[in-house]
């Protein structure tokens, strides 16, 4: 009898080698995506309006008293930062919580001679009818 030549390479591998490049392309993609998203929080994190708020809503005693103690920040931060040179403009909505619930810190400012004014600093708390105003 005549004895068939052997299979390729990719006749003998395709089972495997499909699936683990799909997986692998997946992977990259979600990665990427998980960078990107990282990224972006990363720098509204480490901005001046972000540093200042949260530093006065941990200090704030109705906020220990109305969260609990430690407060600490979310990393879901929505809204928005601008900044050109000496002026800028930021609205953010920064999710904190403590022991005893959470709440959000709203955030409004505008950047002017390289200094941040706060128009609004408030945390919002749910159950409680009123905010908790802070300094400005």
């Amino acid at each position: 009898m005549p004895q068939l030549p052997p299979s390729g390479w990719w006749n003998r591998n395709w089972k495997w080698v499909v699936p683990v490049s799909v997986v692998t392309a997946l992977c990259l993609f979600i990665g990427s995506i998980l960078l990107l998203v990282s990224t972006v929080f990363g720098m509204i994190k480490s901005a001046a309006p972000y540093k200042d708020a949260l530093a006065k809503a941990v200090a704030n005693p109705q906020v220990q008293s109305a969260l609990g103690t430690p407060v600490s920040d979310g990393f879901f931060v929505s809204g928005s930062i601008s900044s050109a040179g000496a002026s800028g403009s930021a609205t953010m909505d920064i999710p904190i919580s403590g022991p005893k619930g959470e709440g959000t810190l709203h955030v409004e400012a505008k950047k002017s001679a390289g200094v941040w004014t706060y128009s609004t600093l408030e945390v919002a708390v749910p159950g409680q009818p009123e905010r908790i105003q802070l300094p400005r």
